[in-house]
Order: structure tokens, then C-alpha cells, then sequence
């Protein structure tokens, strides 16, 4: 099997917990669950290709963007991963439609453990699969918003107490303790309330919806983690061999080390299992 590569595309069962992996690679999605206990060969080409304009690109920005798309797309500008420097009130969105498809729509700010308790944000489209992509093990919604930039600038408020990022080496080692994230959400939401009340005055009384939602449980296909992180990167190394021991977030875990599927979005992979 070769051939472009995108990030895994992940489902969770809400009975059990359990996530299913499947890679893309060209136009066909490799079963991954099955392949964990077995050799696995991920071999890189050389050839990248613009995931948006599907030129050859010696090199990827992005993740998975050639430079001139990586400068024009408004899903590669700062305020994807900064939302509460969001621009598009200002008319400076570089795709104004986009971020009116994108942006301007209900988004979610959780809590989650990852490495640790950490606050995020996701579009309401992307549930569960941001909090799979961290490789969270829960995950709860705990206020939702009109837009992206509001739920920007509620993490940056919570974010005053808590990590807004994951530290994935501690990620991909595993035993983190169970969170009461409920009991965290009722200690950190009234150290904010000042600030929620200005983004309502703002943006009006509806714009902040304090929820009260179930606990979400995340079980990834992991026989053993890895107790020293050595990661494999494309640009560095052909190929990446040897048994796939498990899958967390976006990594593919092997007895040899570790990669993120999702930073070689738009390489050309042979897969041999």
C-alpha cells in the first residue's frame, strides 16, 4: 500500500470507551487495531505534496501545506492556534467565508487529562476527536460559546490556573491518575466569573452556556508504553520499522520509538505489515 498520508482517523466507542484506528493512505484507510502486536514498515518516498493545492513541496509547513498556501489559508494563520487573537471582526480574515464556516460557530472549552489536567477548546463538530487527537484519557465540556474567539478568550482566562498544552512525551508513557474533572471544573469556573461576565456584557447574556455534561472515558489500543521516548521523523529517516506495540493521540507507538502521524500529513508512505 502507498501513498499521500493524512492524519489518523480515529471513532470511539461510548460503550466501552475503546478507539479504532485507521490510517489514510491515498485513497484507501489501513485497519490499524489489527495490526498492534505485529511488524509494521512505514516508508517514506521523498515526495510531499500541498495537502490544499496538491503541488510538489520539498518541504511542509503546517502540517501538510506547501509556503505560499501555508501564507494565504486562514486555517494556517496565527489565530488558529491562538483563537482569542482572532481577527475576523477587523475584516483582515484571510478567508472570510471560512472563518464564517469555521470560526463563528459553537465551540466547546474543556477540561481533559492528557499529561495532567489541561484546558482546551474544539469546534462542537470535533467531538471526540480533538480530545482523541491529545490523547486524553477523559474529557468534559464544561462551557460552550457562540465563536471560536470567545472560547479563546476562556481558556486564556482559565489558563491562568491551569495548562493549556500537552506535554506529549508524558503523554505517550501512560498511568496518568484519574481526574475528577468535574470537581475541578466547580473549583476553576468561579476563579473566572469576572471574566465570563465581561465576554456576556460583550458579546451579550447567551454567548457563555455553563453545561453540566457526563465524563467522557477514553480507552487507545496500547499494549505497552514506552518507558524512554525516542521519537522517528521522515525528514531525518527513510523508513520507521519494528512490532506497533499501540496508539495514543496521533502517534503510532513501536517497539523502536515513536512518530506523529499527523506532523507528516501529505507525505508519500509505503506501509508494509
Amino acid at each position: 500500500m502507498i501513498g499521500f498520508v493524512k492524519k489518523m482517523v480515529s471513532s470511539l466507542d461510548l460503550e466501552t470507551g475503546e478507539v479504532e484506528y485507521k490510517l489514510p493512505i491515498g485513497d484507501e484507510l489501513l485497519p490499524l487495531n489489527a495490526l498492534i502486536g505485529k511488524p509494521l514498515t512505514l516508508t517514506h518516498t521523498g515526495n510531499i505534496s500541498c495537502l490544499n493545492c496538491h503541488k510538489k513541496t520539498k518541504k511542509s509547513f503546517s502540517q501538510g501545506f506547501c509556503f505560499p498556501c501555508m501564507r494565504k489559508l486562514a486555517s494556517c494563520d496565527m489565530c488558529i492556534m491562538k483563537p482569542e487573537t482572532c481577527h475576523h471582526a477587523e475584516g483582515t480574515c484571510r478567508e472570510p467565508q471560512w472563518g464564517e464556516e469555521n470560526c463563528m460557530i459553537e465551540h466547546y472549552v474543556y477540561l481533559a487529562n492528557t499529561s495532567g489536567l489541561k484546558v482546551g477548546i474544539t469546534r462542537h463538530t470535533q467531538v471526540p476527536t480533538r480530545w482523541i487527537d491529545q490523547g486524553a484519557t477523559q474529557a468534559l465540556p464544561i462551557i460552550k460559546v457562540k465563536t471560536r474567539y470567545q472560547s479563546g478568550l476562556v481558556e486564556t482566562a482559565l489558563a491562568e490556573f491551569i495548562a493549556d498544552k500537552t506535554n506529549w512525551r508524558a503523554m505517550l508513557k501512560g498511568g496518568n491518575e484519574s481526574i475528577d474533572l468535574k470537581a475541578k471544573a466547580q473549583e476553576l469556573i468561579p476563579q473566572i466569573t469576572e471574566r465570563l461576565s465581561e465576554i456576556k456584557l460583550k458579546f451579550g447574556e447567551d454567548s457563555i452556556e455553563i453545561l453540566d455534561e457526563d465524563v467522557v472515558n477514553i480507552e487507545f489500543p496500547v499494549l505497552k508504553y514506552p518507558v524512554k521516548i525516542s521519537s522517528y521523523n521522515f525528514d531525518k529517516e527513510v523508513g520507521v520499522s519494528g512490532v506497533l506495540k499501540g496508539i495514543k493521540g496521533q502517534y503510532l507507538i513501536f517497539d523502536t520509538g515513536v512518530i506523529n502521524i499527523r506532523k507528516f500529513t501529505s507525505y508519500e508512505i509505503s506501509a508494509e505489515y
